[in-house]
């Protein structure tokens, strides 16, 4: 004898729970991917130069490293000076892109140099050196030979 429902006789409602749990934890990944893209490119561990004239500067879009031995890494992929070119214009608007070289102190100079000549002929017109804040700055540099 089945239980018939009168037309008025009410019905109990139903929270229907995982149509809930499935937007939170959509909402739970786009939350975490948002949070990873926020995190700033915070480099390599480098020996950088000390400077008593250290800015802070804005964040910068792109920074490169260069390390001891004169390799190029950005966002910790090891590239080439025509590839750090190309990577740079085809960013976007290379003129508004803020990079920032982080030197390692032991990397010879003639490195730098060509990092910052790939950057500019790429059209970069905002660049920034990485340094540490200190330094005397009045202390003689010795001679590379001796």
């Amino acid at each position: 004898m089945a239980r018939k429902l009168r037309y008025f006789e009410e019905r109990r409602g139903r929270v229907e729970i995982i149509p809930m749990i499935d937007v939170m934890l959509f909402l739970l990944v786009f939350f975490i991917i948002v949070t990873l893209q926020m995190i700033p490119d915070a480099g390599q561990t480098l020996q950088l130069p000390t400077s008593s004239q250290a800015d802070h500067l804005p964040r910068p879009e792109f920074t490169v490293n260069v390390q001891q031995d004169g390799s190029v890494t950005v966002k910790g992929q090891a590239m080439s000076l025509d590839q750090l070119t190309d990577m740079i214009k085809n960013d976007g608007n290379p003129e508004k892109t803020v990079i920032t070289i982080a030197s390692d102190k032991a990397a010879p100079f003639e490195a730098f140099v060509h990092v910052m000549d790939a950057v500019r002929k790429a059209g970069v017109t905002s660049l920034g050196v990485a340094t540490q804040p200190g330094g005397g700055g009045s202390e003689p540099v010795p001679p590379a030979g001796k």
